[in-house]
């Protein structure tokens, strides 16, 4: 792949940072990494496609297995409008088969697309579809439901609308998902956190992951109010918590939307530098939750606008370093697995 000068200097800003791996050999699930083209500008317009994900999960750490989460990628350009999401489930499944040519290659073991669960009941069609072009790979959805009342703030690709965890149609389609036995992500920000602990209150049946932390935001009218969003936000992860159908995944917290500015740092985050800012967040959750219900996740390559990958990893080994060894499978390996019966 050509990289531009513009891709150039950002490699060479990432490669400023390099640290010895911690624990090489500790077996990781990484459950939640995007493939696109480069449109995404999450991402900075970068492309992150299968020889990009390879460069991260063969950095140094033991990546026996990941997982591919929706991001609007891929999807048809024809035929009916509640279907054209499938082709992002087709457009993995075919980088996979493609990168088996390739000498090494990341394990990708499952796929969260996205279906319209505003459909109600006539959303099941859709992930049969899905189901069917997954090849046994496709797990579950994400219906992204970020909503913010302020402009300066970018809700979901997938246009939620607000109160969406209440919606009646909403919460039809959530019963699809569980007569199928698929997983949902959710992701939100910091202030649905409530929403969603009603939602998974009336679907308890419903297995639920909880993505990057539920989304404390740091940007927009949120700048400089980080201390009063915290304190809010653990009394609402305290309260999630006690649904045991929803699961935490640990990462996603150094996206530039979260406020932390690691992207405009003469130099990429440090695996200490993220312990400092973010260690009270990890741990929390993790004491809520439990080491059964949390996984450790890399949500690249959005979070690589800030940190690179094997930094990344060896702050979440580092967070834990005193745990168990069982603790440490259960939150790198096991719980991934199981939850979405990879």
């Amino acid at each position: 792949m050509a990289i531009n000068e513009k891709h150039k200097r950002y490699y060479d800003w990432l490669a400023q940072v390099q640290e010895e791996i911690i624990d090489p050999q500790l077996p990781i699930i990484d459950p939640h990494h995007h493939l696109w083209n480069g449109d995404n500008q999450l991402a900075g317009s970068f492309p992150y496609l299968i020889e990009n994900l390879n460069e991260d999960t063969f950095s140094g750490h033991n990546i026996v297995g990941t997982i591919f989460m929706e991001c609007a990628q891929g999807y048809y350009s024809n035929g009916e409008e509640k279907y054209k999401p499938v082709g992002e489930t087709e457009f993995v499944v075919n980088l996979i088969k493609a990168s088996k040519k390739l000498p090494k290659t990341t394990n990708i073991i499952g796929i969260i697309g996205y279906a319209d669960l505003m459909l109600g009941g006539e959303v099941k069609d859709v992930l049969d579809k899905h189901l069917l072009k997954g090849e046994g790979l496709f797990k579950g959805i994400r219906h992204a439901a970020g909503w913010d009342k302020n402009t300066e703030i970018h809700n979901s690709h997938s246009n939620p609308i607000e109160n969406i965890y209440y919606n009646k149609s909403f919460r039809e389609g959530a019963e699809e998902l569980i007569k199928l036995n698929l997983t949902f992500d959710a992701w939100h920000y910091h202030h649905q956190i409530k929403d969603l602990s009603d939602f998974a209150i009336n679907y308890p049946e419903l297995t639920i992951i909880h993505d990057h932390f539920g989304g404390p935001l740091g940007v927009g009218p949120y700048e400089g109010k980080k201390k009063e969003i915290f304190q809010k936000w653990k009394d609402d992860i305290s309260l999630l918590s006690e649904s045991k159908n929803v699961f935490a995944k640990l990462g996603g917290l150094a996206m530039p939307v979260n406020g932390w500015n690691f992207h405009k740092q003469d130099k990429p985050a440090s695996s200490d530098q993220i312990i400092d800012l973010h260690q009270e967040y990890y741990l929390h959750t993790i004491n809520c939750f439990g080491v059964d219900r949390c996984m450790f996740e890399s949500n690249f390559p959005v979070d690589r606008r800030s940190v690179s990958y094997h930094v990344l990893w060896n702050a979440f080994k580092k967070m834990i370093l005193d745990y168990p060894d069982e603790d440490k499978n259960k939150l790198f390996f096991k719980n991934a697995k199981d939850v979405y019966g990879v």
